[in-house]
């Protein structure tokens, strides 16, 4: 390494330390308990963490209309953003389809997913029960649960998804 390099080097990790040992650089914002409560939840596969509520594939084809179709078009068959439906049997192709029905292996995935993110423009806005629903809609929109099935804590675990087997465990500590 050159002198020039190495007092350089010297420099920069002299003034990076100075910077460190400054105050906060004012980043953000603290977060209130209610809002971190809202915002807190972990939701496994096993449905360990799922709130209360319900809904059905009937109740979430209104909710999906009137908050996700903008995005994911009629019948979550794909708008500005991704496709929800279709893509059974594509994973193997040269051209798979990643849907919710084809590569999503846990339902409670899917309602955590829409839990945090979703709808994109005011994320957790829904109540559960809307997410249960809308869960339950593409679920349906899938063939995996029929119209009718209503959707809580207890039930959406147990739900299998078509790829539930196609994910591998690889850790090897």
């Amino acid at each position: 390494m050159s002198t020039f390099r190495w007092i350089a080097t010297c420099l920069a990790v002299a003034l990076g330390g100075l910077v460190m040992a400054e105050e906060s650089p004012m980043l953000g914002e603290p977060v209130d308990a209610d809002t971190l409560a809202r915002v807190d939840f972990t939701i496994l596969p096993n449905g360990d963490g799922l709130p209360a509520g319900s809904g059905t594939a009937i109740r979430g084809a209104a909710v999906y209309q009137q908050h996700c179709i903008a995005c994911h078009g009629e019948e979550a068959s794909g708008g500005v953003n991704d496709a929800l439906v279709g893509g059974h049997g594509s994973l193997a192709t040269d051209s798979p389809k990643k849907t919710v029905g084809s590569y999503w292996p846990y339902a409670t995935t899917v309602f955590d997913y829409i839990r945090r993110a979703m709808p994109l423009q005011e994320p957790g806005r829904l109540s559960s029960d809307e997410i249960y629903a809308v869960t339950a809609y593409i679920l349906h929109l899938n063939g995996i649960v029929e119209q009718d099935a209503e959707l809580d804590a207890e039930s959406l675990p147990l739900v299998k998804m078509p790829n539930r087997d196609g994910f591998v465990w690889d850790y090897s500590p």
